[in-house]
């Protein structure tokens, strides 16, 4: 079944600003992202998602066609089913969700949440081991793994009553990364609201709580940055700066 990726990108963030695009090593945020998608193996066809036109041309020198979206959605996933309910692409079926925010998602990652849509799970995802300080950081999602490797939790906080360790609940860093069919998008959007996802501004928290399924994907890598705060954009910038020197000095 064919993949088509979707990239929400909502131009109003209340921690970054016009977040999507902010630059990053000369381009804006959006752009890496979508290049990011591009050269996923599962992607057969990658779509920015947006509620600016700034976005859409953004990615338009990569090819990327950008969609312009209702600026009224609460969630990265009702601007994704707003997509799929357009007549273009009424055929696609199995959909891949990127977000806007996390521009090094590793192709593991990915491959990872669509295998668990593919044994049978509701909704796919992936997560990796905690780094140190991770546990207590609200920026990083944790979610807890349990032992059928389905979510079982996912907080920004340290979650309650979860034991780390052989044949216990596990707690990850959860990766931004979806997959799914497209009628779970559409089912996931009309569920009713979910005062704890509101809370966190954790949309997954939605479908956890109404009995979906969430299969997460246990990757080994380094969790990827993602850009949340002018910190991170600041971090990914001297990220950027450092690979560069280390190519010059092994050149």
């Amino acid at each position: 079944m064919r993949v088509l990726t979707i990239i929400p990108a909502r131009i109003g963030s209340s921690r970054l600003p016009e977040k999507p695009l902010r630059s990053i090593r000369g381009e804006p945020l959006i752009r890496i992202v979508a290049r990011t998608a591009i050269d996923l193996p599962v992607s057969d066809e990658v779509v920015v998602a947006t509620d600016d036109r700034r976005v859409v041309d953004a990615v338009r020198p990569l090819g990327v066609r950008g969609v312009l979206t209702s600026p009224d959605h609460e969630s990265g996933t009702e601007r994704l089913a707003e997509v799929l309910q357009m007549p273009e692409f009424a055929d696609w079926q199995l959909i891949l969700n990127l977000q806007g925010d996390q521009p090094y998602l590793p192709a593991v990652a990915a491959a990872g949440a669509l295998q668990q849509v593919r044994s049978g799970c509701s909704v796919g995802t992936a997560a990796a081991a905690l780094r140190a300080g991770d546990l207590t950081n609200r920026n990083v999602v944790k979610v807890v793994v349990d032992e059928s490797g389905r979510a079982s939790e996912f907080s920004r906080r340290q979650p309650a009553g979860s034991p780390v360790g052989p044949g216990h609940s596990r707690i990850f860093h959860h990766l931004g990364v979806y997959a799914y069919e497209r009628e779970t998008v559409l089912e996931w959007v009309r569920l009713p609201g979910c005062s704890a996802a509101r809370t966190q501004g954790l949309e997954q928290l939605r479908p956890l709580r109404a009995g979906m399924s969430i299969g997460v994907a246990l990757c080994n890598c380094v969790p990827p940055l993602a850009i949340d705060t002018e910190d991170d954009l600041r971090c990914a910038q001297l990220a950027h700066r450092n690979r560069g020197v280390q190519t010059r000095k092994s050149a």
